[in-house]
């Protein structure tokens, strides 16, 4: 009965959503599946609107945010298929962090260009500006986004489409997301909220460090929680076959690095386990080495005591080993795609460990642009100063299960997939 009562619920609230102008393009589909079997075999957002022939975008110029991840469940790069269907209609694409190719390092800006393969204008949302202009607008009637996100607010394409919206939203054109898994699944929600004051392209709304949804239904939720200026005319597309239990590995689909340090499919989950406490002074995360994010290790901690301070965690799901690299040691982690783990208290409990290995020099050394980086990060300056004063990693983590349980509760009737 509470079953059946939710999904009433749900498909109320996407009425109601449907009759403020923000629609998904199929209604979620009901009961339990296995991957690749509800609804018929899995497909992409892109591929489902292929499979309808583009009809949303008919008779429109088209905008497209996109990069080397935005390809179709064939391997097919989303700018070219959508150009073959849609000819001169295809207008413009715009380039997130780290350019169209994928290749540009973290916090480089992004040169706006022509792309050699379909001949349009690439405008940079990662350069002078971060957001849309008018001018680069003008050609368009509607912005479609299809960027493959790795579920971590820190992330900055969610940010991307976030502005991307509100831009929309203030020049008159609709705007449709093309949806695509989370990688590491649809149910774990970790992490510290985001303070108002510390809102940032490494936060751009206010959702856990880890948040278990979809780029459609952060959208759908950003558009309906007044979390921009305006909501857009916002239309979703939603997978197929997708659901909540699903990580990367059951989806059947290539892997395509996201960015340089993201290059495997369980990157996201060491980049939420380290991404954290890699802020820190003086710290090594593997950055550089065959699995970025996959070590915690600072400067001049003994790996062995490191080492035991990990393994008594039990943290299900995370095997440590030991790790040095020069005058760095700690730990390297091996992460089981279905971790229970919560991995956000990891990064917290490591950085906890290596500030006190470390004399508390990991955080007093801390000051200017990178200090004001890890509090963006981490979404408040709480971390920082509990740490400092000596607040235990486990209450840190105690104080964000309020604000956890309140999320899951809200986001439900944003939820597409069961």
């Amino acid at each position: 009965m509470h079953t059946k009562r939710m999904r009433l619920i749900a498909t109320w609230s996407l009425c109601l959503l449907a009759w403020l102008g923000i629609t998904a393009c199929q209604m979620p589909n009901q009961g339990s599946a296995t991957p690749g079997q509800q609804g018929g075999p899995f497909m992409l957002g892109v591929d489902v609107l292929a499979s309808r022939n583009f009809d949303l975008l008919r008779g429109k110029r088209v905008g497209l945010i996109t990069n080397h991840t935005s390809m179709t469940g064939r391997g097919e790069r989303t700018r070219v298929v959508m150009q073959r269907a849609l000819g001169p209609a295809l207008t413009a694409l715009y380039a997130p962090e780290h350019g169209i190719d994928g290749t540009v390092g973290a916090g480089i800006h992004v040169a706006t260009r022509r792309d050699s393969l379909t001949g349009l204008t690439i405008y940079s949302l990662y350069g002078p500006t971060r957001k849309p202009t008018p001018a680069m607008l003008a050609p368009i009637d509607v912005l479609v986004f299809d960027l493959q996100d790795i579920g971590c607010r820190s992330y900055t394409y969610i940010s991307t489409m976030v502005v991307a919206m509100e831009a929309a939203a203030e020049n008159g054109k609709q705007f449709v997301v093309l949806d695509r898994p989370n990688p590491i699944g649809g149910w774990r929600v970790e992490g510290p909220p985001l303070e108002s004051k510390w809102k940032s392209f490494v936060g751009q709304i206010p959702v856990p460090y880890v948040h278990g949804m979809t780029a459609g239904e952060l959208a759908m939720m950003t558009a309906s929680q007044g979390w921009i200026t305006r909501p857009p005319r916002l239309n979703v597309v939603k997978m197929q076959g997708w659901n909540r239990n699903m990580v990367w590995q059951d989806t059947g689909l290539r892997w395509y690095r996201t960015s340089p340090n993201i290059p495997y499919a369980t990157s996201p989950l060491y980049y939420v386990s380290t991404g954290i406490l890699g802020g820190a002074a003086a710290m090594d995360t593997g950055i550089g080495g065959s699995n970025p994010f996959g070590a915690a290790a600072a400067d001049g901690v003994s790996s062995a005591a490191m080492l035991a301070y990990c393994r008594r965690l039990n943290a299900p799901g995370v095997a440590f080993s030991a790790y040095s690299n020069k005058s760095f040691g700690g730990v390297s982690l091996n992460i089981n795609p279905r971790a229970p783990a919560d991995l956000t208290a990891l990064d917290i409990f490591m950085l906890a460990e290596l500030n006190r290995l470390t004399g508390g020099r990991t955080l007093s050394r801390m000051s200017g642009n990178s200090l004001n980086l890890f509090h963006k990060v981490y979404g408040s300056e709480s971390l920082y100063q509990n740490l400092r004063r000596g607040v235990s990693p486990a209450t840190i983590v105690a104080s964000w299960k309020s604000h956890n349980d309140s999320f899951r509760s809200q986001r439900q009737r944003y939820l597409l997939y069961p």
